[in-house]
């Protein structure tokens, strides 16, 4: 997606920052488009130009959010020594990432009242989990290619093993109001995610690990 002027803006910067304030203190059935727009110190008028509605800026605050990050675990996957490495490297961008108390209060958002409000968990999967399984899913692709992971597993399923065993219990506890991780035990937790996830789909054989030209 390209980055336009109205997207770089002072006022729409203001207005996420406000929207963010508001929804993880207050909930969002509880925050109105007009107590964003006097948080953030702008008009309705202005507040509508950016935004159809609170969806669509829930929508764009997990954007915000989830767009250094992709951008980060590309880059981290694209430079690695090894196909090791870059899990590794990964697995602590990402659970780093998870564990965040601002990724955990939108995390709690959804939750709570995803029931109610239906298009920001569509939002919500759509801007964060989604995007970041594609990411693993084409980068898992490109090893099997190598011969560096199995060849005979979807590389769209491992992805999502993957995901599944960075949110273990270290992510449950935390969520459920545990304190915030520090970084050894967020080391530790990434590092058993990646011994597990090669063990289950590492090359299985030294031609499968050395395929030759």
């Amino acid at each position: 997606m390209s980055v336009t002027a109205l997207e770089v803006s002072p006022k729409r910067a203001a207005i996420l920052a406000a929207a963010s304030r508001l929804f993880m203190g207050e909930g969002f059935a509880a925050v109105s488009m007009d107590a964003v727009a006097r948080e953030a110190g702008v008009s309705k008028a202005t507040l509508y130009a950016h935004f159809t509605g609170k969806e669509a800026l829930f929508g764009a605050i997990v954007e915000a959010r989830c767009e250094a990050i992709a951008a980060e675990a590309e880059a981290l996957a694209v430079h690695a020594p090894s196909p090791e490495g870059a899990l590794r490297k990964l697995a602590l961008l990402w659970m780093g990432f998870l564990l965040q108390p601002s990724t955990m209060a939108i995390h709690r958002v959804v939750i709570a009242e995803g029931g109610r409000f239906p298009e920001i968990v569509r939002r919500f999967y759509a801007a964060g989990p989604a995007r970041g399984r594609a990411l693993l899913t084409g980068w898992i692709a490109a090893e099997q290619r190598h011969g560096h992971l199995r060849t005979d597993v979807d590389p769209d399923e491992a992805a999502g093993h993957f995901g599944a065993l960075l949110r273990g219990d270290l992510y449950f506890r935390t969520f459920l109001g545990g304190p915030v991780p520090d970084e050894a035990a967020i080391a530790a937790a990434a590092e058993a995610a990646v011994a597990v996830f090669l063990r289950a789909f590492g090359p299985t054989s030294a031609a499968e690990a050395n395929p030759g030209p």
